[in-house]
């Protein structure tokens, strides 16, 4: 598969996952100070939210940038593509 082509959404995509670090992060000091489940379970919420909001960007970049610009004029290898594609969404799904 290519990679990303746009640099814009790379930087969105590398800031989404410091983002995310920092969350985790903040998750396991709060496990450290045995703050309430309830606070702790609030932040898994957030963390997968903000997973799955990054993966919908780069699945619409990839279909987008990668697909939209396949160098190969073979269908048989653009379905292939979409096939891995559709077989990736699935299973980044919860």
């Amino acid at each position: 598969m290519p990679p990303v082509q746009s640099e814009n959404v790379k930087r969105q995509i590398q800031q989404r996952l410091s983002r995310i670090e920092g969350q985790v992060r903040g998750v396991q000091k709060m496990l450290d100070d045995e703050r309430e489940c309830r606070e702790i379970l609030q932040q898994f919420n957030a963390i997968l939210a903000a997973v799955q909001t990054t993966t919908d960007l780069f699945v619409r970049t990839y279909a987008k940038e990668c697909l939209l610009n396949i160098e190969t004029t073979e269908t048989r290898d653009r379905e292939a593509m979409i096939d891995q594609l559709l077989d990736l969404m699935v299973k980044a799904r919860p």
